[in-house]
């Protein structure tokens, strides 16, 4: 049989590297089968085009997985399948939790033959055998013997073939720079971000995340030596493509348990296996002056911290107190001394927002060391306890609004502001924070770093741009660019400037010192 995995994107806010439930699944598909990949981000599809690929591939079997802001775009592309005859089967966190409402006995439409519930580590063999067979259920679930949840240890972890997997969809070089890049042997001829985990899990339990409903509060690692090996096979293809490849782990927070952190870090280093990556982790664990110095030598470049908001009633409300608002800066200026700069997420209508939330947030954030704020709005995700919460007060204004996925909008009322408000709230922190005068100070502010970390945070700072202003054409593009000019000229200056030097030094003849 051959087997179709598909990431729908939304259409919007695309994402920057692949996900990595695909190739997971890839490894554990029982010998005997075909499997191809598709990530709707880096591979656009319509449900036309997905139709036309499945008839004339000859796929007999589609996995879609989708979290909640894009289960519109995947039911719309599971109905495009199933019409062709293909069997399709749905997965991830909102179908975990929606699952009638994707077998359509809701009463809607049914848009699957089949869901996986949970994690699909154990279930996955079993949903393909069934299908090659015409034997398909309903629903798989991850349970024992006594119908309790059975969740996979990840000892043993799949392994999966980094060497021999066709990355090309994923390389973030565009396509007219590459031969000439590999040609002038800059090794960025390629530049892929992967997705890694080395655990599953939270106890944190904030009232607004899935996280723990769907992987458990309990935490389950791998080993070190699963992980580092993963990691020699991505920095040894890099080396062979002449090209460059950073990680993502994925772990919902990385350093979660500090001391298992520590151990793998330091194997890390004692193999020689640091590539760049970035991580998920807490502001509080931060405060381990030993483990952000571990995250440096391991090759730790940009750890996301989900800081959502500088009020502390605001993070009591959502069971995040622990989070500490006096403390992110400090926090903050310990990982820039170290060349380690942080994505903080901040979360606008809250309980205790009131309008001008932004600027009181922005201000806060400009006494930082630069880095790339993102800024969302309080959704309440199907199953979560916000959810339930809102739904009880009477408060929830659009109470399917996955099934009408709008950017940026907000689903239920606010208490201190409204819902237009809170909306112009999340326009003035992107349009502040990622204008053209943002960017050249951000830029500026690193004036006494090497100049390949103001080119960094140049370019970064202009992908996170595009998540709130899409650059989907060549013309966005180049007028985002113009907007920038200064910040370009002067880096290609400072650029040019080093190179000259460089050459001179190089060109300068060598003087032997008299020793007398």
């Amino acid at each position: 049989m051959k087997i179709l995995l598909y990431n729908p994107d939304n259409g919007v806010t695309r994402n920057f590297m692949p996900h990595l439930w695909m190739f997971l699944l890839q490894a554990l598909t029982p010998p005997g089968h075909e499997v191809v990949l598709i990530d709707g981000n880096a591979r656009p599809m319509d449900e036309e085009s997905i139709a036309r690929y499945v008839r004339e591939e000859g796929i007999g079997l589609v996995g879609i997985g989708a979290m909640t802001r894009m289960i519109a775009k995947a039911y719309r592309m599971a109905d495009a399948v199933r019409a062709t005859g293909a069997k399709v089967v749905m997965g991830g966190p909102h179908v975990t939790e929606m699952a009638d409402e994707a077998l359509g006995r809701d009463g809607g439409t049914r848009h699957a033959d089949a869901v996986a519930l949970g994690e699909a580590d154990q279930t996955w063999p079993k949903i393909v055998e069934d299908a090659s067979r015409g034997q398909l259920k309903d629903v798989y679930a991850p349970v024992d013997d006594f119908g309790q949840e059975r969740k996979p240890s990840l000892q043993p972890y799949p392994a999966i073939p980094w060497n021999s997997i066709n990355l090309d969809q994923f390389n973030l070089v565009p396509g007219m720079f590459q031969p000439l890049l590999k040609k002038i042997g800059t090794g960025w001829g390629t530049f892929k971000i992967i997705p890694v985990e080395s655990g599953r899990g939270c106890p944190y339990g904030c009232e607004f995340c899935t996280v723990t409903g769907f992987f458990g509060d309990s935490i389950r690692f791998r080993t070190n030596k699963s992980v580092v090996d993963e990691l020699l096979l991505l920095k040894a293809r890099a080396k062979s493509e002449g090209g460059q490849i950073a990680v993502f782990f994925i772990d919902d927070n990385f350093a979660i348990n500090p001391k298992r952190t520590k151990s793998l870090l330091r194997d890390i280093i004692a193999a020689n296996a640091q590539v760049h990556w970035v991580a998920q982790i807490s502001a509080n664990l931060l405060r381990d002056e030993e483990l952000v110095d571990l995250i440096a030598a391991a090759g730790g470049k940009w750890i996301f911290i989900g800081m959502e908001s500088i009020d502390p009633t605001n993070l009591a409300s959502v069971n995040k107190g622990f989070n500490k608002p006096g403390e992110y800066a400090v926090v903050l200026d310990r990982l820039a001394q170290r060349n380690v700069y942080a994505i903080t997420s901040f979360i606008f209508g809250m309980d205790n927002d009131t309008p001008g939330v932004a600027d009181r947030t922005l201000q806060a954030i400009r006494t930082w060391p630069p880095g790339l704020p993102i800024f969302g709005l309080l959704t309440p995700l199907p199953a979560t306890p916000l959810y339930k919460r809102l739904e009880a007060a009477g408060r929830l204004t659009r109470p399917k609004h996955w099934q009408e996925f709008i950017p940026f909008a907000m689903a239920h009322t606010p208490l201190k502001m409204s819902v237009e408000e809170a909306h112009d709230e999340v326009r003035i922190g992107w349009a502040k924070s990622y204008s053209p005068e943002a960017i050249r100070n951000a830029v500026a502010s690193l004036g006494h770093k090497p100049l390949g970390y103001r080119i960094n945070i140049f370019i970064a700072r202009l992908c996170f741009r595009g998540i709130y202003f899409p650059s989907m054409g060549r013309f966005a593009w180049l007028k985002a660019i113009s907007e920038n000019r200064r910040t370009i000229f002067k880096l290609i200056r400072e650029g040019l400037g080093a190179w000259r030097g460089s050459r001179d030094l190089a060109s300068a003849p060598v003087s032997v010192a008299d020793p007398h």
